[in-house]
């Protein structure tokens, strides 16, 4: 899986182990398409999401109000079309609201470990918890894509290194922590919903990746659960 380049000597306490590099690629927002006139199949859902007038017909005003969207959030083409990807990034949004305050409210993640940080694949969603008592979050994340995703089960802190880079893709991984091989949850300049995810690692924006490098340590648990929309 490659080397690894640090800064600072990191001691794995793990005979052999070299930790590989799984970051988490993304398309950086295009520049701005030609604007379609053409009317998409979830039009009025996607009216509706940016509080455009419903009416299920493609304006000038409406397909800049969606490019807007797309291009921030990565989605290509940008060209302002409705169609089912960019709804996919909207109603992932809509449900991951429609959580609140209370991620683990079907007892999913365990909460007979103590300290743990909990992944919700599903709505692309993390948290950390303390028993039942919710510590941080729930804040969307980007995993693993189709071909690479983030592996489930309960794992544990193994591994953190603040400034790593990769050898593999030679871009900064601020703020790794590793968990389970070379998956590690790290911060990325990317939006959280850009499609179609990382190739492994859950991605972070820096507030929360600071947020967690400050909460864990080694040998605090993880545990990943459900299933990557489009995987």
């Amino acid at each position: 899986m490659g080397d690894i380049r640090r800064r600072g000597a990191v001691v794995l306490g793990i005979t052999g182990l070299v930790a590989p590099l799984t970051l988490a690629l993304g398309t950086a927002p295009a520049q701005a398409a030609s604007c379609t006139t053409q009317t998409g199949p979830y039009q009025k859902q996607v009216e509706k999401f940016l509080g455009r007038p419903v009416d299920g017909r493609q304006s000038a005003t409406d397909c800049k109000a969606i490019q807007a969207f797309q291009t921030k959030h990565g989605i290509t083409p940008n060209a302002g079309y409705a169609g089912s990807v960019t709804w996919g990034v909207m109603d992932l949004m809509n449900k991951q609201k429609a959580v609140g305050n209370n991620p683990n409210k079907n007892g999913t993640c365990p909460v007979n470990k103590g300290r743990i940080a909990c992944v919700n694949l599903t709505l692309q969603l993390s948290w950390i918890q303390d028993g039942r008592n919710l510590v941080y979050g729930p804040v969307p994340v980007r995993t693993g894509r189709d071909g690479y995703e983030t592996r489930t089960g309960l794992k544990k802190v193994y591994w953190r290194d603040i400034d790593h880079v990769s050898s593999i893709y030679n871009v900064p991984m601020p703020y790794s922590q590793f968990f389970d091989g070379g998956q590690a949850f790290h911060s990325v300049g990317l939006s959280m919903w850009n499609p179609p995810g990382s190739h492994g690692c859950v991605n972070m924006t820096t507030t929360t990746a600071k947020k967690y490098w400050s909460l864990l340590k080694n040998g605090d648990d993880v545990f990943v659960y459900g299933r990557k929309p489009g995987t």
